[in-house]
């Protein structure tokens, strides 16, 4: 596929076709990473790490715990 590189601004932008956008499983406003490697532009998608709620709640001490926050009595129909 072939697409025309466009002025946008001070820099340069390419339109990416929506079927190579879902192959590549890439969203609107994702982030992607830009790198030049061996004379070509490589686009490639941002993977977020997904985490385990065990690894997450893992990582809790009573050195980092931080103390109760009193937010007051309820001002509308939240129920703590």
């Amino acid at each position: 596929m072939e697409i025309i590189v466009k002025k946008w601004g001070n820099s340069a932008a390419v339109r990416i076709p929506a079927s190579v956008m879902a192959a590549a499983h890439v969203t609107l406003d994702q982030p992607v990473k830009v790198r030049e490697e061996q004379g070509r532009i490589v686009i490639e998608p941002v993977r977020r790490k997904e985490y385990k709620l065990d690894e997450l709640l893992g990582g809790i001490t009573a050195k980092n715990q931080h103390k109760p926050v009193d937010t007051g009595a309820p001002v509308g129909k939240e129920v703590w």
